[in-house]
C-alpha cells in the first residue's frame, strides 16, 4: 500500500492542494479527506460552493485544514491581488471532491458563476475530479458529454462507485471512498 510504505507525515510535505467542495450530500466526507491530507503534510486550502455549506460547515474544514475556507468571490479580504487567482497560482493539485453535475457543466462550459468555477478557469495545475450524484444524472448525455470535454482537457476522474445513493436509488453515483481519493492524490506526486 502506497501510504503505509511511506512516512505519513512527510508524503505531501510542501505540496499545496486546493480542494473544491460542491453541493452534494457526500461533502461531509471531505472532512476525512482534509484530515488525511494535512496529516500527510499537505497545505490544504478549501473552496466551497454556497450549496456545499448546506452539507458541512466551513468551520469544520477551516479547523481541519488550519487555513481559511473560501466561499464567496465577492468577499475576498486579501490585499490588491485577487485572492482566487492567488489560490490557483499557488496550488500543486486542484481536487474537486465531491463534484456535482452542475459543477462539471460549469467547468466544461467555462462558466465563472462561483468562486470555485472562477478559480478553475485561472488554474493551470492538474485537476482531479471525484463526482458524486444521482446515477441518472451521472448517466445523462449532458453529464457524459461534459465529462468527455474535461477528460479531453487532460483532467483526471476518480469514478463514482455503485451503491445505495442518498436519493434512495441504488446505482453508480456514490463518491469514491476517501482512501481511494487520497491514494489518487498521492499518485500525482
Amino acid at each position: 500500500m502506497l501510504f503505509e510504505d511511506s512516512h505519513p507525515s512527510h508524503v505531501l510535505k510542501n505540496k499545496n492542494i486546493l480542494l473544491g467542495l460542491t453541493g452534494s450530500i457526500a461533502a461531509y466526507k471531505s472532512a476525512d479527506l482534509v484530515s488525511k491530507l494535512v496529516q500527510a503534510g499537505a497545505d490544504v486550502h478549501v473552496i466551497m460552493t454556497e450549496s456545499a455549506t448546506k452539507f458541512i460547515t466551513p468551520l469544520t474544514l477551516k479547523t481541519l485544514s488550519k487555513n481559511p475556507v473560501s466561499i464567496d468571490l465577492w468577499e475576498e479580504e486579501s490585499d490588491w491581488h485577487p485572492g482566487h487567482v492567488e489560490l490557483a497560482d499557488k496550488c500543486d493539485l486542484f481536487v474537486i471532491a465531491p463534484a456535482t453535475a452542475n459543477t462539471l457543466a460549469q467547468f466544461a462550459h467555462g462558466n465563472a458563476e462561483s468562486l470555485l468555477s472562477s478559480v478553475y478557469l485561472v488554474n493551470r495545475s492538474t485537476v482531479l475530479i471525484a463526482p458524486a450524484m444521482n446515477g441518472k444524472m451521472w448517466d445523462h448525455p449532458a453529464t457524459v458529454a461534459n465529462k468527455k470535454t474535461l477528460i479531453e482537457r487532460g483532467h483526471l476522474f476518480i469514478e463514482p462507485v455503485d451503491g445505495m445513493l442518498a436519493c434512495g436509488y441504488e446505482g453508480c453515483g456514490k463518491l469514491a471512498p476517501v482512501d481511494h481519493i487520497f491514494k489518487a492524490i498521492l499518485t500525482q506526486f
